[in-house]
C-alpha cells in the first residue's frame, strides 16, 4: 500500500532543508544605538533563503556552531537550525 503524500508538493511545502552556506552581516544603527547583526541562510543550494536578526551573543554562538557543525539543517515552519545528527549510543 502506497503513502499517501498531500499534493502537490511544493517549495513551500518542505518544511526542513539542509543549509548550504551562511553569511554574518552587520548593519550599523543609528548615532549612539548598537547595531544589529543578521545571518543570511541559504538551504538545498539556492531553493531557499531565509534571513535572522540576531544579537551578538547569539551571533557569537551561531557562529561558534556552525564553524564545527559537519551538517545543518534548518526547519522553515519552528525557525530552528540542528546541529548534525548523532546515532543512537554515540552522544
Amino acid at each position: 500500500m502506497a503513502t499517501k503524500v498531500r499534493q502537490p508538493v511544493t517549495d513551500d511545502s518542505i518544511a526542513v532543508r539542509q543549509l548550504s552556506h551562511y553569511q554574518f552581516s552587520w548593519v550599523a544603527g543609528e548615532a549612539g544605538r548598537p547595531g544589529t547583526y543578521t545571518l543570511q541562510l541559504v538551504l538545498d543550494q539556492g531553493a531557499w533563503e531565509e534571513v535572522l536578526t540576531l544579537d551578538p551573543d547569539d551571533a557569537d554562538n551561531l557562529q561558534d556552531l556552525l564553524s564545527v557543525a559537519g551538517t545543518v539543517f534548518y526547519d522553515v515552519r519552528r525557525r530552528t537550525l540542528m546541529f548534525g545528527t548523532t546515532p543512537v549510543g554515540h552522544g
